[in-house]
């Protein structure tokens, strides 16, 4: 269903819509987040509030535009677990298409039982901006569309 939304937002761009994905991974005690963001979207966003010039496909410093999606992502992208903020570790980002998935994790998180996030990916580039928000916590699915500039979403497990 997400890959098809791409897809229809591709074809009829201007279509504004990130996909953030949030997964307890109770085994390995981590919480594991992805989110998807059209990239050419997510460039023009970084470069508007960095003054910044990058190319997020052909990066000539790797390291520089990885600071960059990390940065940007955990300013806009929040997430309190059981009332306390915690800070993301970045893993990487890879282009798929015409998105750009950004991987990040919480480590050391035994159970959750509340979740209340803050996602303002690129509403400040986009009045039309949409957060889908879809969380995972012991098997079960919890899923939240945000319109900016709407940016909270709360999750009870």
């Amino acid at each position: 269903m997400i890959n098809i939304i791409f897809l229809l937002a591709a074809f009829f761009h201007p279509f504004y819509v990130s996909v953030t994905e949030v997964n307890h991974n109770s085994k390995n005690k981590t919480v594991e987040i992805s989110s998807k963001i059209f990239f050419d979207d997510l460039e023009h966003g970084i470069e508007k509030e960095n003054k910044v010039s990058f190319d997020i496909i052909k990066p000539t410093d790797k390291v520089k535009v990885n600071t960059l999606i990390a940065d940007y992502v955990k300013k806009h992208l929040i997430l309190k677990i059981d009332g306390k903020v915690y800070t993301m570790n970045f893993v990487g980002y890879e282009i798929q298409g015409e998105a750009a998935w950004c991987y990040f994790e919480i480590p050391k998180i035994n159970k959750i039982n509340t979740i209340e996030i803050n996602n303002s990916i690129l509403n400040q580039l986009h009045a039309e901006q949409i957060n889908m928000l879809n969380v995972t916590v012991a098997g079960k699915r919890q899923s939240t569309k945000l319109d900016a500039p709407e940016s909270k979403a709360s999750f009870k497990f």
